[in-house]
């Protein structure tokens, strides 16, 4: 019976059907993607071109392309004792990084996740704080508005000097000022988006539903997990997509200047040494992390609200 359903379900007519329907998806982004490359392709096809043409792109990073993953270090120490191959010696001597971009990349997201992770605890937390409490909010929100203000890069200064008086403490939770400050900085400029996004969803519950509290006498904790929560659901969710890509673009500037390993620090590294085509396939990278990014909030916020409603 089950193998039945199945197999009615994946006949070749179906099958086709789905990729008719998914072609309208696919095509023209694709074309587009075409489009463009050919008028890099042209524009950069020069005796003297101010960067390198797609065509060298691929042509100068095809082995960081292969080998996101690789560890300088880890291949050094796997094989100590051992005879480097011919292939291993000639990948090693072709990669002039420490380590691949997928590790780099890495690296980066573990920041943008502890960071993002207090943001959305402290934002949310805030949020409902100020959102439920009249005086509070009129309290808050004009000192919140001011603070929302300020660009990421600028927090990046007096955060170091902040941590620099705590530096013991930080090495005792394996800190250092430069990656407590590239923290705060994912931390300060992904909160803002959380907190006032969810004080507004918070303050627009709708007043039947706390009409009917009343009348159920809901405790606090069921109003705060049956009407307040799943109302303010599309606006917390709102805000945190929002405050993922900033968080992505914070730590990318912020490696920049701190340095360490990171998408950010070769960039600019890439930069310094004038490696053209590697700097552009890192933007590539940077380009697809935020772009899952936002898509995994997307579709989490989508499962959440809807299994809410």
């Amino acid at each position: 019976m089950a193998a039945g359903s199945l197999s009615s379900k994946f006949t070749p007519s179906k099958i086709g059907e789905w990729f008719q329907q998914q072609a309208r998806y696919i095509i023209p982004p694709v074309l587009a993607l075409i489009f463009l490359l050919g008028i890099w392709q042209i524009l950069c096809s020069g005796a003297k071109p101010p960067l390198p043409s797609p065509s060298k792109v691929w042509q100068e990073t095809q082995e960081y392309i292969w080998h996101p993953f690789f560890d300088r270090d880890a291949f050094d120490v796997s094989a100590k004792d051992k005879v480097d191959s011919p292939a291993r010696k000639e990948l090693k001597e072709k990669l002039t990084i420490e380590k691949g971009l997928g590790i780099k990349t890495m690296v980066s997201l573990r920041r943008v996740a502890i960071g993002y992770t207090a943001s959305a605890i402290v934002g949310i937390s805030l949020g409902i704080a100020i959102g439920t409490n009249v005086f509070l909010y009129r309290a808050f929100d004009p000192i919140f508005q001011v603070l929302r203000t300020i660009p990421p890069l600028a927090w990046l200064p007096i955060a170091m000097s902040a941590f620099q008086g705590v530096n013991e403490s930080l090495k005792s939770v394996g800190l250092d000022v430069t990656e407590a400050a590239a923290l705060f900085v994912i931390f300060v400029t992904s909160i803002w988006p959380i907190l006032m996004n969810t004080a507004v969803g918070v303050q627009q519950v709708p007043q039947d539903y706390r009409n009917v509290s009343r009348v159920l006498r809901l405790s606090k904790i069921d109003y705060f997990i049956t009407i307040l929560m799943p109302s303010a659901a599309p606006y917390i969710f709102t805000g945190l997509r929002i405050a993922v890509g900033l968080s992505w673009l914070a730590i990318v500037a912020a490696e920049m200047l701190t340095g360490g390993v990171g998408i950010g620090f070769f960039i600019w590294d890439s930069y310094n040494s004038q490696k053209s085509s590697e700097l552009i396939l890192a933007l590539f990278y940077i380009g697809l992390v935020g772009f899952f990014l936002d898509k995994l909030i997307y579709y989490i916020s989508k499962f959440t609200v809807q299994s809410d409603s």
